[in-house]
């Protein structure tokens, strides 16, 4: 364990010589190359699933832009990973499904509609148990 003085010697001691020290590359070398010699393996899956429609009965127009808005899908996609188990996220958005409407029941809101998306596919990913671990190479 380096201590807070042991860095102000060293600090010292390249002030008063004005060369930088030939430690420097080893430890630079040694931060360096773990992240090199792990290598982190990925289980991928495949999903299928439809997002929810809207509480509010909307033109067909604003039912359908609600229903394609970015954030509704991908809010949808990473429930669609995480409902997989622990540990799953999603890696890419593969298809990103047809639009459904359907007209609303109630009486007072005529040509008012409820619009989702079916068939959203997305890749979901999840680190592969024992790819990571303490000893390189080791599993």
């Amino acid at each position: 364990m380096l201590r807070f003085h042991y860095c102000k010697r060293v600090n010292i001691a390249m002030k008063n010589t004005g060369k930088k020290p030939i430690w420097i590359l080893p430890f630079v070398i040694l931060c360096v190359m773990p992240g090199l010699a792990s290598s982190a393996e990925y289980m991928f899956r495949d999903l299928m699933g439809n997002t929810l429609p809207a509480k509010k009965c909307k033109t067909q127009a604003e039912a359908e832009s609600g229903a394609l808005d970015p954030y509704n899908i991908d809010r949808h996609a990473r429930i669609f990973c995480e409902s997989q188990g622990y540990g799953w996220h999603v890696s890419e958005k593969k298809d990103p499904g047809k639009v459904v409407c359907e007209e609303c029941d109630s009486s007072d809101s005529k040509s008012k509609y409820q619009c989702h998306v079916e068939d959203v596919i997305v890749s979901c990913k999840r680190l592969k148990p024992g790819s990571v671990g303490l000893f390189p190479g080791k599993g």
